[in-house]
């Protein structure tokens, strides 16, 4: 799945829960900005995704528009790509 600030990419997974990737590339921002961001990712991804996908790997990568979003933008988009994978 494709988003304005996520690639969202799924597999079954064969160790029978959830997992999470999460990769946000430099794009020429400081650490503290990507781990900033990667720390947002990942609590979206425990509290929004994970309890409603299955059993699944999932990979969330940032794009350069995500290092912009404000963190109801990335919920957003986290919460629509729960939904796609829930069905």
């Amino acid at each position: 799945m494709r988003g304005q600030r996520l690639d969202i990419r799924h597999l079954a997974s064969d160790a029978g829960k959830a997992r999470v990737a999460v990769v946000v590339a430099k794009f020429g921002h400081s650490a503290v900005a990507r781990n900033t961001l990667k720390r947002q990712l990942r609590e979206l991804a425990r509290a929004r995704l994970l309890p409603r996908v299955g059993e699944v790997d999932v990979l969330l990568r940032a794009k350069r528009e995500a290092y912009g979003a404000e963190f109801a933008e990335l919920r957003d988009e986290v919460d629509a790509a729960a939904a796609r994978l829930a069905r």
